[in-house]
């Protein structure tokens, strides 16, 4: 069994599977979007339609690039307003045409540099957390490797969110926890265990819905982890499509209500 720590290091892993690669072999026919229609296009968000078994599907990919050209283009993940903007486009273009959204999250955080924070990077996180509460259609999110802070739970307000086995979520990273805490980030290991931002942690707290269950690790049996994925999305896209739009909506938001209160 993996510790806290190892599985802050498997999720990081440069050889995981990011959210474009889940895309490409889930969705036939995908076709995809671009920009936000004020600023322009970032790169660490893909958005676009598709078919996922024949049922038609919006999809949302916040990730990392493999490689150190495709990351620099991806920004290693961490998304701008833009990038917000460009997700919000997408699940409010869903939400008219009745499509369900299947989202795959991989984020250290939003990127917190100068510029986003001019361009307005807590406002627009906070208008996605307010826009996926209400927006009537399913959503289905999944954390494929990191899940970090505000940047990943703009995503997250969703019917079900599941995190891979080796997968972390949580409200910073543990070099930050260990940072703030006790004023010395060598203590991340110990910030990982006491954070609880596993998927069996999480599980056992209720923040997540479920564990995709990976074979080691995802990065050396991605298939297996990919099936699991597909066998999920599934099952969860029978349920939440035959529950009345407004019924989901409500259990959506009491949901997220009953988290705030713990």
């Amino acid at each position: 069994m993996l510790s806290a720590w190892e599985i802050v290091e498997t999720a990081r892993h440069r050889k995981r599977p990011n959210p474009d690669y889940y895309i490409k072999e889930l969705v036939d026919k995908y076709t995809e979007f671009h920009g936000d229609r004020s600023f322009g296009d970032d790169g660490s968000v893909t958005t676009g339609i598709g078919l996922f078994e024949g049922q038609p599907v919006s999809v949302i990919g916040l990730g990392k690039g493999q490689g150190t050209v495709e990351n620099i283009k991806k920004n290693f993940g961490m998304a701008h307003p833009e990038g917000y903007k460009k997700a919000l486009k997408a699940i409010k273009q869903a939400e008219k045409f009745g499509l369900p959204v299947i989202i795959f999250v991989d984020t250290p955080g939003a990127y917190p540099g100068k510029e986003a924070e001019n361009r307005g990077q807590g406002y627009w996180i906070a208008k996605s957390l307010m826009e996926l509460s209400k927006v009537k259609t399913p959503l289905i999110t999944f954390i494929t490797g990191e899940g970090g802070s505000g940047g990943a739970l703009a995503l997250a307000v969703s019917d079900r969110v599941f995190m891979l086995e080796n997968s972390i979520y949580s409200i910073l990273s543990p070099e930050g926890f260990s940072s703030i805490l006790w004023k010395d980030s060598s203590r991340k290991v110990e910030a990982a265990e006491k954070m609880k931002i596993t998927s069996k942690d999480l599980l056992n707290l209720s923040v997540i819905d479920d564990i995709i269950e990976e074979n080691g690790s995802c990065d050396r049996d991605p298939v297996f982890t990919l099936n699991q994925i597909r066998a999920k999305i599934r099952k969860e896209l029978s349920t939440l499509k035959s529950m009345d739009i407004n019924e989901l909506v409500a259990k959506r938001y009491d949901k997220f209500r009953k988290m705030g209160a713990y």
